[in-house]
């Protein structure tokens, strides 16, 4: 089951990383520090069963709630 969860954050990471056009470090480190990886693992029973866009709008929203505006990386 672990490496289902592993695979699932990896797979969040990059999807993100490519909607905003991020380095993979970056994600990383925003992911880290808003503690998005706890909520994706936490929430993984959950979460893996959602396509890709409604994935993208959740974590997000969930950035957004702790004070993070990812729409401010763009452009």
């Amino acid at each position: 089951m672990e490496k289902k969860i592993n695979d699932f954050v990896v797979f969040c990471l990059e999807i993100f990383k490519l909607k905003y056009n991020l380095s993979g470090k970056k994600v990383y480190n925003l992911f880290d520090k808003y503690k998005v990886f706890d909520y994706l693992e936490e929430g993984y029973d959950m979460l893996h069963t959602q396509g890709e866009e409604w994935l993208i709008n959740d974590i997000k929203e969930f950035l957004k709630i702790r004070h993070y505006n990812i729409e401010k990386e763009e452009g």
